[in-house]
């Protein structure tokens, strides 16, 4: 009805604002723009975990327990991440990117939010079949330094490898995915020498500025939410995902020796600084 007054919120969802607050004052975590109601279910999952009976109780136990957040950020940053997935992306990649990509002599690619590693290896896979990733470096980048570390070992159940044998046959393979992994009792190891060309590196989308002017970026998750690209600028905008950067962040040229330390085949670290105000959020 018009003029209706608005209903109340609700004690959980009050309570699940001021606990986004707190996480944001004290760890410099924003996911205070996020989707409410995925949150929801991850916090439920929290709670549960910890066996809260409120978020407030979660919250008291966040704050004063360092060594619960870790364990929090698992389950707000819980991942969903595929070799290969959406093969029509990576097609469109090879089709109608890569062919501007061979002008450039060396190349800097950004895999925004890589969670465990998937995405940044399935594009290393493809810019090797391509030719190309002799020349490139890869910035790989997430939030939750468990999945950064998980990404870094390369290791993956060997029963998920035929979903994405399949998908990677789809993108229009050049080469057989099995050339670029070995098969160890339960686990598949990705080979070592991709690492030469990725920089894993922990980076919030929310609070931290762009770091490099790169000719392509790309969202892990690909084909949800993805990023548009004009690759021969560099100019990239992101969409569908989660909270933004802020609008006045600006590209900055970058090297792994200026703002990259790890180099090639380690891990860049940041020190966390929360941005002035409400203007972090998206």
């Amino acid at each position: 009805m018009s003029g209706q007054a608005a209903r109340p919120a609700g004690n959980f969802d009050i309570e699940t604002q001021l606990l986004l607050d707190a996480v944001y004052l004290k760890y410099h975590y924003d996911f205070r723009g996020y989707a409410m109601a995925s949150l929801k279910r991850r916090l439920q999952r929290a709670i549960e975990h910890f066996g809260c009976r409120t978020v407030s109780r979660l919250q008291e136990r966040v704050l004063h327990d360092a060594a619960a957040f870790p364990v929090l950020l698992d389950f707000l940053t819980l991942p969903v991440s595929e070799m290969f997935r959406d093969p029509s992306y990576f097609r469109a990649l090879r089709e109608q990117v890569v062919p501007l990509l061979r002008t450039y002599p060396s190349l800097k690619v950004w895999v925004a939010g890589c969670s465990t590693g998937e995405e940044a290896y399935s594009l290393a896979i493809l810019l090797k079949e391509e030719g190309l990733l002799a020349r490139t470096l890869i910035y790989a980048t997430d939030i939750n330094p468990h999945r950064l570390q998980e990404a870094e070992a390369g290791v993956y159940a060997i029963d998920r490898m035929a979903g994405f044998t399949e998908s990677h046959r789809r993108s229009g393979a050049r080469s057989s995915l099995s050339d670029h992994y070995t098969a160890a009792y339960d686990r598949a190891i990705v080979d070592k020498s991709f690492r030469r060309h990725i920089v894993f590196s922990d980076h919030s989308l929310a609070t931290d500025s762009v770091f490099a002017e790169v000719p392509m970026t790309t969202p892990a998750h690909s084909g949800k939410g993805a990023l548009t690209c004009r690759p021969a600028s560099g100019r990239c905008g992101r969409r569908g995902r989660g909270p933004r950067t802020r609008p006045s962040a600006r590209r900055t040229a970058a090297t792994p020796s200026s703002r990259c330390p790890g180099s090639p085949g380690g891990r860049a670290r940041r020190g966390r600084a929360p941005a002035p105000g409400p203007a972090a959020r998206g």
